[in-house]
This record gives structure tokens, C-alpha cells and sequence, in this order.
């Protein structure tokens, strides 16, 4: 399906403001540290010392990770790893694991994304649609949002005639707290260009994610 590429929509691009300033990993274990003196009672920080100890700190690392791409970039992170091919097949990676943190409790969600577009005279290196999902996932997000960035982010990076992201995933916010249901999942989609606009394209993309392998 030649075309000239998805229509430019009004939207703020999903690419990190490469100023985005480093994490002042002190002041995050300071804060971890109110956090556990006020959620862990006086005697059982004294049993609990030698655990403890450095646990402020390593949870701020863990944090820093958690959330590293804010401070990665669409440019940087593609590379140059885009190709100029003479084809309009679909491009489908599918089963790309998945893991963020809710922005509402910051607990995690996680689960499989399944990426598909169709290419306008480029296509990119396959990694680098799984480290697409890994940096705008590794964002406090809401599931909803995350699915929109990735298929924004492959338009920005190709300009393919259309894109379809489907995100799979288990909610801890809905296990661990709040209703506590176990084994509930959430599904949501993005389509953009010929995956929204032609239904045929769109049923192929969905068929061939949920086709199981062998």
C-alpha cells in the first residue's frame, strides 16, 4: 500500500528533552529512608538493621532504572539503524516483554507488547522497536499512554503508511492492592494510518499477532 507516509497528527512528541537532568541519587535514598522509618515500626527497624542498611540507596538505584527513559531519546537510541528497502510487506515483532510502573502507585505492570507497521521505503533494525517499548516503558506510565508512545514513536522514526501497537498486560495496582484480582489482564491498541484506516490491513495485524507459535 504505497503511500506518503501517516498524516502528521497534533500531538506532542514522545521523545525525551534530551536536557532532562541526571537523578540526585542522595537525595532519593534520603527520601527512602523517611519512607522506611515511618512505615516500619522502631523495633522492627532494630531487628531488621542489617537488611535495611543500604536498602535506601539501592532502592534509589532501582528507581533510577526504573525510570531511564526519561533521559534516553528516540534519535540516539535508533542510531542510524534505518533502511531503505523496496517493499510494503508487513513488519510485525510480536511478544516484545514488557515492564513500567504505574504513575498512579508506582507499582509494576508488565506483560507482552506486539508491534506491526507497514513500511514506506524504510524499514528499522528490529532490536530497536523492542528498545523502543523498553524506553518508553521505563517511564511511570498508565498503560493506556504507553501503547500510544511506542506506535508514535515508530511513526516519528519511519513514517510507515501505518502502525499497529497491541499491549498486553497484569496490573500489580489490581493484585497486590485495591480490588486484589489475580489473573485479571488489560488490552489495549493504537492503530495509526493504514492500520486504523483500512480494515483489511488491520484484521491481518491482529491475526498474525494472535496466531500462536510452534
Amino acid at each position: 500500500m504505497a503511500g506518503n507516509g501517516i498524516e502528521a497528527e497534533a500531538a506532542t512528541s514522545t521523545t525525551a528533552d534530551s536536557s532532562t537532568p541526571a537523578m540526585d541519587l542522595d537525595e532519593m535514598s534520603s527520601a527512602f529512608g523517611t519512607l522506611i522509618r515511618n512505615a516500619v515500626p522502631p523495633e522492627f527497624q532494630e531487628k531488621q538493621k542489617q537488611g535495611l542498611e543500604k536498602t535506601p540507596m539501592r532502592a534509589a538505584k532501582a528507581v533510577e532504572f526504573f525510570t531511564k527513559g526519561y533521559r534516553e531519546n528516540l534519535q540516539s537510541l535508533i542510531n542510524e539503524a534505518v533502511f531503505d528497502v523496496e517493499m510494503d510487506n508487513m513488519v510485525i515483532v510480536r511478544d516484545i516483554d514488557m515492564f513500567s510502573m504505574c504513575e498512579h502507585h508506582m507499582v509494576p505492570f508488565y506483560g507482552k507488547v506486539h508491534v506491526g507497521y507497514l513500511p514506506n521505503q524504510k524499514v528499522l533494525g528490529l532490536s530497536k522497536i523492542a528498545r523502543i517499548v523498553e524506553m518508553y516503558s521505563r517511564r511511570l506510565q498508565v498503560q493506556e499512554r504507553l501503547t500510544k508512545d511506542i506506535a508514535m514513536g515508530i511513526r516519528e522514526a519511519i513514517a510507515p503508511t501505518g502502525v499497529g501497537v497491541v499491549v498486553e498486560a497484569t496490573h500489580m495496582c489490581m493484585v497486590m492492592r485495591g480490588v486484589q484480582k489475580p489473573g485479571s489482564s488489560t488490552i489495549t491498541s493504537c492503530m495509526l494510518g493504514d492500520f486504523r484506516d483500512d480494515p483489511r490491513s488491520r484484521e491481518e495485524f491482529l491475526s498474525l499477532i494472535r496466531h500462536s507459535s510452534t
